[in-house]
C-alpha cells in the first residue's frame, strides 16, 4: 500500500525561518538587548496564553477582534497580542518583590489574527522596553533616548522619531465636550497619514458622531505645522484654561530640551501633534519612528506612556512608559537597503577536511581556534575540496582553512580569503593571531 504523504505547509501569515533570516534576526535581538541592558532595564519572560480577561478590552476594539482565542479544558484563553498587556498583569503579581521603579525588557512572541502584508504575519517578535511605577517625565525622556540610540546601533542614521503626547488630544476633547467619543476620535486621528484629513474627518462624524465644525477644529490642532518651538507656542494657545492640555504640551516642552542637551540631533526627533497611536491604553507621551528612505513600512519601533493600564489588576499605582522595537518590519526594511550579510552560518572560519587520517588533527584545530574565540566550522568529509568551497560560498564563510599530506609534513595551514581569493600559507603558532587580524 502507498503511503500517503501529508503535504508540508505553513499557515497564512506565518512562516519558517531559515538560517539566512534567522542569523540576522537574531543579531538584531542581541543589538537591542544590549541597549536595553546599557540603560539598566532587567531581562523578564511571561506565558504566550493569558486567561482572555486580561487581554480583552485593553488594545481596542480591532485587537479583540484579531486576538486568537480559544476554550482549553474548559478555561476561556488567548494568545498575547502585545507584550505590555502582559507585563501589566506581570506587574500587578510580582511588584512587591520587585519593587519601584521597575525596568524591564521582554523579547517575545505575539500573534494577531490580521491581514497579512510586508514585514508583518500574524506570528511576530517583539522587543519591549518598559519603566513602571513612576509618572516622571524623565523615564519618558529616557524611552525617547533608548529609541534613538537603539536605531543608531542597529547602523541607522536616517530615521524620524515622532513624538506626541495624549494629553494634548484628551485636552483638546475635554474643551469640546467629546470624551466620551474619545475611542473613536484617536482611531480616526490614527489613521490620518493613509487616508488623509478629509475621510478622518468624515470618519469622526460617522463613527464617533462628531460636528464637522468640531471634527476640523481636532484636524486643526493636529496638522499645525512649523518649528518645533512654533507648534509648541500654537498648542498651548489653543489648549489655554485646560490643565490637562497644558501638561502635556509643557512634558515635550522638557522633552525637547533634554534631547537638544543631550546632543541628539534635532532632525531626528520631531513634534508631530497628529500622531495619537490607535491602542486605547495610552495616557501620555506617544512615539513612532519612520526610516526616512523607506517611509512607507510603517513606524519600526512604537510605544508611549500608560498610565492607567495596571489599574485593571490592582489597587496599586503602576503608572508605565515603554516602547517596542518591530523586530519582523525592520528586517524588512533591512533587506530592502541591503543592510544584512548574505550569510547562511555564524561561523566564518571553515575548515575543510582533505585527508581522512587527519580528521583528529582538523577537529583540534578547530576546537583550538573556538579557544580562543572564533566560531568555527569542520566539514564533516573528505570530499572533494571543489565540494567544499562551494559549500563555503554558498553559505558566507569568510575564512577556510586547508591542509593536506604537504601542509602537516611542512606544518603550515592555509589560510584562504574567500572574498579577495588570497591564501597564505601560516604556521600553526602563527595561526591564532593571523585569522584574527583578517577577522578584525
Amino acid at each position: 500500500m502507498k503511503k500517503t504523504l501529508i503535504e508540508p505547509r505553513t499557515l497564512k501569515g506565518f512562516r519558517d525561518y531559515l538560517p539566512a533570516a534567522m542569523i540576522p534576526r537574531e543579531q538584531l535581538i542581541e543589538t537591542a538587548k544590549s541597549v536595553y541592558r546599557s540603560y539598566g532595564f532587567r531581562p523578564i519572560d511571561t506565558p504566550a496564553l493569558e486567561y482572555t480577561e486580561i487581554l480583552t478590552g485593553k488594545g481596542g476594539e480591532e485587537s479583540d477582534k484579531q486576538m486568537f482565542r480559544f476554550e482549553q479544558g474548559g478555561r476561556d484563553v488567548a494568545m498575547r497580542f502585545d507584550l505590555t498587556v502582559p507585563f501589566a498583569r506581570f506587574a500587578a503579581q510580582n511588584i512587591n518583590e520587585l519593587g519601584t521603579p521597575f525596568k524591564r525588557y521582554h523579547v517575545g512572541t505575539v500573534w494577531r489574527g490580521e491581514r497579512p502584508q510586508k514585514g508583518r504575519y500574524r506570528e511576530f517578535m517583539q522587543c519591549d522596553f518598559d519603566t513602571i511605577g513612576t509618572t516622571s517625565n524623565s523615564a519618558d525622556i529616557e524611552t525617547l533616548f533608548i529609541i534613538h540610540d537603539l536605531m543608531v546601533k542597529i547602523g541607522f542614521t536616517e530615521f524620524k522619531i515622532r513624538i506626541n503626547n495624549r494629553m494634548i488630544l484628551n485636552g483638546l476633547l475635554e474643551i469640546l465636550e467629546l470624551q466620551p467619543q474619545s475611542a473613536n476620535v484617536l482611531r480616526a486621528l490614527d489613521k490620518l497619514p493613509k487616508i488623509g484629513p478629509e475621510a478622518v474627518i468624515k470618519e469622526m462624524q460617522e463613527q464617533g458622531g462628531l460636528t464637522q465644525q468640531q471634527a476640523e477644529k481636532i484636524i486643526s490642532l493636529t496638522t499645525v505645522q512649523g518649528a518645533t518651538s512654533e507648534i509648541l507656542d500654537s498648542l498651548e494657545q489653543q489648549l489655554t484654561g485646560n490643565a490637562c492640555g497644558e501638561q502635556g504640551v509643557q512634558y515635550l516642552r522638557e522633552i525637547f530640551t533634554a534631547t537638544e542637551r543631550a546632543g541628539i540631533p534635532s532632525d531626528r526627533v520631531v513634534l508631530d501633534p497628529s500622531i495619537a497611536r490607535g491602542l486605547d491604553y495610552y495616557t501620555g507621551t506617544i512615539y513612532e519612528t519612520f526610516l526616512d528612505q523607506l517611509p512607507n513600512i510603517g513606524s519600526v519601533c512604537s510605544g508611549g506612556r500608560y498610565d492607567n493600564l495596571a489599574e485593571l489588576f490592582t489597587t496599586q499605582q503602576l503608572p508605565g512608559v515603554g516602547a517596542s522595537l518591530g523586530l519582523d518590519r525592520l528586517l524588512a526594511a533591512m533587506q530592502e537597503l541591503n543592510m544584512l550579510p548574505d550569510i547562511s552560518t555564524p561561523a566564518p572560519i571553515l575548515v575543510t577536511q582533505m585527508d581522512a587520517a587527519y580528521t583528529p588533527e582538523y577537529l583540534r584545530l578547530a576546537r583550538e581556534l573556538r579557544l580562543n574565540g572564533f566560531n568555527v566550522e569542520v566539514y564533516p568529509d573528505t570530499k572533494a575540496i571543489k565540494k567544499q568551497f562551494k559549500y563555503a560560498n554558498r553559505h558566507g564563510f569568510q575564512i577556510v582553512i586547508i591542509a593536506g599530506t604537504d601542509e602537516f609534513e611542512d606544518q603550515v595551514w592555509q589560510v584562504k580569503e574567500l572574498q579577495k581569493g588570497t591564501q597564505t600559507a601560516v604556521k600553526e603558532g602563527e595561526l591564532t593571531e593571523f585569522v584574527r587580524g583578517l577577522l578584525e
